[in-house]
């Protein structure tokens, strides 16, 4: 699907033609589609395809004039999801007058841009805005790594009286987007880097300020997601026993009821064998073994008690 934006005096505004600075938005593209890009401005088809690909890295391409910048950017998975959080790549060419975003669904970063949460940007900057893109890539890092804390602690609550797996199995899910985010970040972070070195890109003040912020976003996100990572890491092996020691727990408490219990039981088992008895012509029998069942569960209680089993 291709759509096109332009920046005109009252905002952001979806265009027909693919005019002179305008922004096209490129999502799941089709081979037809593909072709008429490549026809129209001329740039290689792997700028288009590498996008696509979900395990792309994050990098940086010049081809006679053309720029490709590609990113990798987080998205929240439904809450049905396996893995809450993913990263996905976003293509930011860079051709003509234009600019061109290829991914490959739609991602939250650039639906920030269409839905008016950025403002002061101007399609028709084209390397401000390939920069704000980046930035508002980083800061979505961010702004997800802190759900992700937030979630762990609530897990961490709940895991005290745990016996089960769910929570542990959750606290993986949470593991695993951070190694998604941890790769990422740091791919980003060195194409980031290397931008600055190839001056492939003319920085006005402006952008050179901006540009240090994505630096420095990233690098935060960065070590963000290494310390809730080392976190996860170190509270699902405390937990990992927290849960083993609650099973054994209950399993005493059940072991210890089940001796209170066979107490009483071995009596009546006992006076109720078909053999000559003490007491078994005592009126008062019944509530004799009754108290001595008691009285047996009782002193069992007290020894369990005593030993600090229960």
């Amino acid at each position: 699907m291709i759509s096109a934006y332009i920046t005109r005096e009252d905002g952001l505004i979806p265009v027909d033609t693919w005019e002179d600075g305008c922004w096209i938005k490129v999502v799941n593209p089709t081979e037809k589609e593909i072709s008429q890009l490549i026809e129209k401005f001329g740039v290689w088809i792997e700028f288009f395809t590498d996008p696509l690909d979900v395990d792309e890295r994050a990098r940086f391409e010049v081809d006679e004039g053309n720029v490709l910048i590609l990113i990798r950017s987080p998205r929240r998975e439904p809450e049905e999801a396996v893995i809450p959080y993913i990263t996905l790549p976003i293509g930011i060419i860079l051709t003509g007058n234009v600019i061109i975003t290829v991914t490959l669904t739609e991602v939250d970063v650039l639906d920030e841009f269409l839905s008016g949460w950025v403002r002061n940007f101007d399609t028709r900057n084209r390397t401000k805005f390939a920069f704000q893109i980046c930035y508002r890539t980083a800061l979505r890092f961010l702004r997800y790594l802190k759900d992700i804390n937030r979630t762990s602690n609530q897990i961490e609550i709940s895991l005290y009286r745990s016996t089960t797996n769910e929570q542990l199995l959750d606290l993986l899910s949470l593991h695993k987007s951070l190694v998604f985010f941890n790769t990422s970040l740091r791919s980003n972070s060195l194409m980031v880097e290397k931008l600055s070195y190839s001056n492939i890109l003319d920085m006005t003040d402006e952008e050179h300020d901006l540009y240090e912020e994505i630096v420095i976003e990233n690098k935060q996100a960065l070590e963000m997601a290494n310390i809730y990572q080392s976190i996860i890491v170190g509270m699902s092996d405390a937990f990992a026993s927290i849960i083993n020691n609650n099973v054994n727990v209950v399993m005493k408490l059940l072991t210890s009821i089940t001796i209170i219990i066979a107490l009483p039981t071995l009596i009546a088992s006992i006076y109720g064998m078909n053999v000559d008895l003490p007491l078994q012509h005592d009126p008062f029998a019944f509530l004799i073994v009754m108290l001595c069942s008691v009285g047996a569960s009782a002193l069992g209680l007290f020894i369990l008690v005593r030993w600090k089993i229960l």
